[in-house]
């Protein structure tokens, strides 16, 4: 005998499961990257979530999410990471709450294995932290990492701190998404031509294309942000020295 279940009201204003798409190659100067965030309210579960062309990065903003990707759930707190390969399905839920995970995705060709990395595990690993003046960088998803395009980590800014020395990428765009305090970032080219100097707060984010300065900088209070690079895989730090030493004026990769 088929079992009778009761009906759901959803009433116009509920909020359960929404995606927010932020940026695209199509609404922004990045030739790979997409960014955007999930929005959990309640108990939930999303229907059936993929990406075909792309592999994607998910990280752990407010609350807390399961991740249900080739038959595991990974738990996915504040700061903690997950790689989805190109391609796969997966879905989100939470029991109770408010929960925001961040999104960044780029085409890949290739497929390869899923990576969850925690906050509280990586946040303890020297092997994964640069520590800069006034700032520590937390490699969350580095060349070590089998993927195509794609590498990401969080910086955490001191008070009253900056970027230094300014830097640009001639094969490296990248999208800063600020998940804590207030700061600041300029973008430019070269100085005599700088005309992007904006305020940035919680939830606030920057496209950088390629050969863009970025510096960011921090002021009454600690600023974090996620950053997510397509393109060749390297981190700044790893491939020039100089940009921890500080010890040149500004430098290319």
């Amino acid at each position: 005998m088929t079992k009778i279940l009761p009906a759901n009201f959803l009433s116009a204003g509920a909020r359960a499961f929404s995606y927010v798409e932020k940026s695209s190659p199509r609404s922004s100067h990045l030739e790979f990257l997409t960014y955007g965030t999930y929005e959990l309210s309640g108990e939930v579960g999303s229907g059936d979530l993929s990406h075909a062309g792309e592999e994607a990065l998910l990280f752990g903003w407010k609350g807390g999410v399961q991740a249900h990707l080739g038959g595991q759930v990974y738990e996915l707190g504040p700061y903690d990471v997950l790689y989805i390969p190109r391609g796969a399905t997966y879905w989100l839920a939470q029991k109770s709450g408010e929960s925001r995970v961040v999104i960044c995705r780029a085409h890949a060709d290739k497929s390869h294995p899923a990576y969850y990395a925690r906050w509280a595990d990586v946040s303890k690993d020297e092997r994964r932290i640069r520590h800069l003046k006034g700032k520590d960088v937390f490699l969350m998803f580095d060349v070590s990492e089998p993927a195509e395009k794609l590498i990401a980590g969080f910086t955490l800014f001191q008070r009253h701190q900056r970027s230094w020395p300014p830097h640009n990428h001639t094969d490296q765009e990248e999208v800063y998404i600020f998940t804590r305090g207030r700061g600041a970032m300029e973008v430019y080219v070269d100085e005599e031509t700088k005309s992007f100097v904006q305020s940035v707060g919680e939830g606030d984010a920057v496209t950088i294309p390629v050969l863009n300065y970025h510096p960011v900088f921090s002021q009454e209070e600690e600023l974090d942000f996620i950053w997510c690079i397509a393109g060749n895989r390297y981190w700044v730090g790893d491939k020039n020295k100089d940009f921890i030493s500080g010890k040149v004026d500004k430098l290319t990769t």
